[in-house]
């Protein structure tokens, strides 16, 4: 084990978003190191079972539908985020995407979502979520379900009825990391809070300090409240991360900066999306570009509460745990067309509000353990920029520029740190009396 954690360090030394991008074009999307390989199949009789806490890498083939098992008590509610990573400079339409649905064993629907492209038509990994809620009318028993996951290609007549544009014929590769939560340990509202501040706050001011994002959901990078400020190329994705405890809110704008050279406008320049602590999408908001500097805002979101699983909208029913929000942040391939390669100046002025107050606590634990939770060393991470748990070590070598000798005196460290995450995501799977 040992030697491949020291393998993963150098790995991560020698690929960090940053230097990548700037470098050689857009990084690669980074999947979570510690993902299982999986194959979904045609049919749900052979299909794969996935673990709650644990996440899996796949592939999706075009007009591709692929099955996977999931195995449910009747209590628990499952979340399972599906995102999906075209091959860089891949064509797409704005209808491509995917489309992911949860059954139960009789072929019932639980829930279904999609994520396309849009208007922008630049390749980027996009998410969608699938889940079954515990007490709702439907998907209520304990037993077998499946998730279905579809390509969405324009190149199918049968689905999004167009051209061949789309139709490399490459496979898309996939993340998908399932969450469960338990029931509340005591009943609560049944409806969603009735009134908040639905105003949209001022941008916070200040001037902005440096914060390079990661390059996948498994390696955001910690944000709180401020002005920050990074580098980005045509084609690349960053995410951050803001913690939110219960009661407190998130409001975020992102500033593509003005272009050295080049004219003309490009549709869906850049685009800002935010995502909850199970990749469940809230918000996002886009830009067009005529390469002097502009602004996108997402729109105001309620404290999070849990009562907030009860509002009709999207958006607002998304808000409904505290934990880690996702910030993702993406400049269209197409800039480098009419604006040149770059790298170009992203300012994300990140706004933190709200009173934060206990939590409805679980009858059980959720898993991964500790996903609904914000402690003080993911608050201390988000001030500094650092990343929590395994990944604080491969950060800090980058960070500092650490050689290669130096790196191999902290692989204990990070070995100590991984071996330990294992065990609690072990216990976390484990039933409890």
């Amino acid at each position: 084990m040992r030697a491949a954690v020291v393998a993963a360090v150098l790995c991560a030394v020698a690929a960090l978003p940053g230097a990548t991008a700037a470098a050689d074009g857009p990084a690669a999307y980074a999947f979570a190191p510690d993902a299982v390989p999986v194959t979904g199949t045609a049919g749900v009789s052979d299909a794969p079972r996935l673990e709650p806490g644990r996440t899996y890498r796949g592939s999706l083939p075009a007009n591709g539908r692929l099955f996977y098992r999931l195995d449910l008590d009747r209590a628990t509610t499952a979340y399972v985020p599906v995102t999906a990573v075209p091959p860089a400079h891949a064509t797409v339409s704005a209808t491509d995407g995917i489309r992911v649905s949860v059954r139960d064993a009789h072929g019932g629907s639980c829930s279904y979502a999609a994520a396309r492209f849009g208007g922008a038509l630049s390749p980027r990994p996009v998410t969608a979520l699938g889940q079954r809620e515990a007490g709702r009318t439907s998907c209520q028993g304990a037993g077998a379900y499946y998730l279905l996951v579809e390509r969405l290609d324009s190149g199918n007549p049968g689905r999004s009825g167009g051209s061949a544009a789309a139709g490399t014929g490459r496979p898309w590769d996939l993340e998908i990391a399932p969450v469960t939560e338990p029931r509340p340990a005591r009943a609560g509202p049944t409806t969603a809070p009735g009134t908040w501040d639905s105003a949209s706050p001022e941008p916070l001011p200040g001037e902005p300090r440096e914060r390079a994002g990661g390059a996948g959901f498994a390696g955001a990078r910690p944000l709180g409240q401020g002005v920050w400020r990074s580098r980005i190329v045509p084609g690349q994705t960053l995410f951050y991360e803001v913690p939110l405890d219960w009661g407190r809110r998130v409001h975020a704008v992102a500033e593509l900066g003005g272009a050295a050279r080049g004219h003309g406008y490009v549709v869906g320049a850049l685009d800002l999306s935010l995502y909850n602590p199970v990749r469940g999408h809230v918000d996002d908001a886009s830009l067009g570009y005529t390469g002097t500097a502009r602004s996108a805002a997402l729109d105001p979101m309620p404290p999070v509460e849990y009562a907030n699983r009860y509002a009709v909208p999207t958006g607002r029913s998304a808000v409904r745990f505290a934990g880690a929000y996702y910030l993702v942040v993406h400049l269209s391939e197409r800039m480098t067309d009419t604006f040149g390669s770059g790298p170009f100046t992203v300012t994300l002025r990140v706004r933190v509000d709200g009173q934060a107050h206990d939590g409805p606590g679980y009858a059980g634990r959720p898993v991964p353990a500790g996903v609904f939770t914000v402690t003080e060393q993911d608050r201390a991470a988000a001030a500094a920029g650092s990343a929590g748990g395994d990944r604080i070590a491969m950060k800090a070598l980058a960070a500092g520029g650490i050689g290669t000798g130096t790196a191999l005196l902290l692989v204990l460290g990070v070995w100590t740190v991984a071996a330990r995450r294992a065990q609690t995501r072990a216990s976390a799977q484990k039933p409890t009396a």
